[in-house]
């Protein structure tokens, strides 16, 4: 599929310069979605009118190491009548987890890496001359500025840089909460990483640009307990090294957007300068059984089929509202705080 430039052009040029008079923004995300059936979840998206539709990851199931696998995948995502119904109607933004990176749970030992690449980023109109063509990795932030207030996306790659995850042993083997079989465990070597240090330094720059609020999308969650599956507590050290950022660059207002375990859930991390929300939505489309144990979890979780709505009302301070609606259109979480809630207190 070769990348529609007029198309994105117009939407990066009104994303990143045009100014906006409206007093509202609402930014609906999402991950997870089978291949299989019609994805009438995009439909129920439109209808809610937002103004940016992000796709966190597992946007396909590719499963694969055949680059033409992939790329069927990816076609049948673009033959339904759901995702072009979405795709001319609201302005799309991406990153990626590890099904459409490529393989369950891989990160940069994965061979295939720069070929996902390239499909991923004509899949989703990126211009040749973009920047995101140039560097190792999808990585990718974007502004929008509404009167004297700017919001910041920032998508990050967590698969590109990402060591290898550290198995299972014996980690939390006396806890009655974790019932099933974990996979993983937290990384001790401090030198493994998960972002890499080409877009650690990216992200610095990010955070030292002016902005009221930034959403960061990951692939996976940011803000979650220990659970023994992929999330950033199996690298409590870059964990932290977020944490630190935001205290060094004095970056207000960061909300995680993040995806992966197909479920819904709004998570607060308070080991922070101010309390760091992460509001999941897992599961356009596929589902599962059971959500995992966690102690930062206040609301859900939603196991149904379901999107996340951000909206933003730009008032004097701020109002975010956290919304989950499920397929059926009910609203299954609503939380509201104020961008002073996630702000560096100023001293009397």
């Amino acid at each position: 599929m070769k990348p529609n430039f007029l198309l994105f052009s117009f939407f990066a040029l009104t994303l990143a310069c045009s100014p906006s008079t409206k007093n509202e923004t609402k930014i609906a995300f999402g991950s997870c979605a089978w291949n299989d059936g019609e994805l009438p979840v995009f439909n129920l998206i439109v209808e809610h009118k937002p103004d940016y539709f992000i796709f966190l990851g597992d946007n396909i199931y590719g499963d694969t190491k055949d680059p033409d696998v992939l790329k069927m995948k990816y076609q049948k995502l673009a033959d339904k009548a759901s995702y072009q119904n979405l795709k001319k109607n609201v302005p799309i933004m991406a990153t990626w987890d590890d099904h459409d990176f490529g393989w369950n749970d891989s990160g940069k030992e994965y061979e295939l890496k720069e070929v996902s690449k390239e499909i991923f980023l004509d899949f989703f109109d990126e211009p040749t001359q973009s920047e995101r063509r140039n560097h190792t990795g999808i990585y990718t932030s974007y502004e929008k500025q509404i009167g004297d207030k700017t919001l910041q996306i920032i998508l990050l790659d967590v698969r590109t840089f990402r060591d290898r995850l550290k198995p299972y042993q014996a980690y939390k083997k006396d806890d009655s909460r974790y019932f099933y079989h974990l996979d993983y465990e937290p990384q001790t070597s401090a030198d493994s990483t998960l972002l890499g240090k080409e877009q650690w330094i990216w992200l610095e720059q990010q955070l030292q640009q002016p902005a009221d609020i930034r959403l960061i999308g990951s692939g996976t969650q940011f803000g979650v307990e220990f659970n023994g599956y992929e999330a950033w507590a199996n690298f409590p050290h870059e964990q932290k090294r977020i944490v630190d950022l935001i205290n060094k660059t004095k970056a207000n207002g960061v909300v995680f957007l993040t995806g992966d375990v197909h479920y819904a859930e709004l998570s607060k991390y308070n080991d922070a300068p101010y309390p760091l929300y992460d509001f999941t939505a897992s599961g356009l489309s596929a589902t599962w059984h059971f959500a995992t144990p966690n102690v930062n979890r206040i609301e859900g979780p939603i196991m149904d089929n379901h999107f996340g709505l951000i909206t933003i009302s730009w008032e004097k301070d701020p109002k975010i509202r956290f919304e989950t609606f499920d397929i059926n259109d009910n609203q299954r979480i609503e939380y509201s705080i104020r961008l002073s809630d996630i702000s560096f207190k100023t001293p009397h």
